[in-house]
């Protein structure tokens, strides 16, 4: 059995989700989610609610296994497999938005979506500057199309395809990415909850170790106290 150290406390420290990568990746995904909805998804469908609810139960469960992991690592890791759920959900439901309106769901890659990464946005803010800012590019570089056209007429220079995609698009592929890199991180932190739970056992271990250690402290009958072989 192992013994409880010096500095260990029956209640660890816990909490402190704010400063997890994967809470702060979460809570934009979630900002992002509900101006999504409220300007691309009827407010009166299911849909509407579902993606809200998806965004918002991968922040709140990665908060509340943070303050739970102080008593129980087991729930510690139910609630945080429950918000790594809950963005999946949420992955299927900006796939589908796409997909159903025949709208381009960006590989990982493509140029458009490494500007975005190398953004590196926070908030929701950010990320709509980015969005107009890529809206801008593409207005000039249809403008320098445009130019080019009778040169390309002429054989004398071929002249790159216009991209052409909208806020809608751009959003919809700026929060998959976010996603990609949350779950990424999610499936991190389960597999270092699980090892520690594995290696240090939960709250009921810890409350065993204490009590057996006092009572191996308390003098015997004689007044003495026991004896360490």
């Amino acid at each position: 059995m192992n013994k409880m150290t010096d500095n260990e406390s029956l209640i660890p420290k816990h909490g402190g989700y704010r400063k997890l990568k994967s809470f702060q990746i979460a809570q934009l995904i979630y900002d992002i989610t509900v101006r999504f909805c409220d300007r691309y998804i009827d407010k009166r469908s299911r849909t509407h609610d579902q993606m809200v609810q998806a965004a918002r139960s991968g922040v709140q469960n990665i908060a509340e296994g943070s303050q739970a992991s102080g008593t129980s690592k087991k729930m510690e890791l139910k609630l945080t497999n429950v918000a790594r759920a809950s963005l999946e959900e949420l992955r299927l439901d900006y796939e589908d938005f796409l997909r159903q309106r025949e709208l381009e769901v960006l590989p990982p890659e493509h140029h458009v979506l490494m500007r975005f990464k190398r953004k590196r946005c926070a908030t929701l803010k950010e990320v709509q500057t980015w969005i107009a800012e890529e809206l801008d590019r593409q207005s000039t570089n249809r403008h320098q199309l445009a130019r080019t056209e009778e040169i390309k007429l002429k054989g004398c220079q071929s002249v790159p395809v216009s991209e052409s995609l909208s806020s809608s698009v751009l959003a919809a592929n700026a929060a998959l990415s976010l996603i990609n890199l949350a779950t990424y991180l999610l499936d991190r932190l389960l597999a270092a909850q699980a090892k520690a739970f594995e290696s240090e056992g939960g709250f009921t271990e810890r409350l065993y170790r204490t009590r057996s250690e006092k009572r191996s402290s308390r003098p015997d009958s004689s007044g003495q106290s026991p004896q360490t072989p």
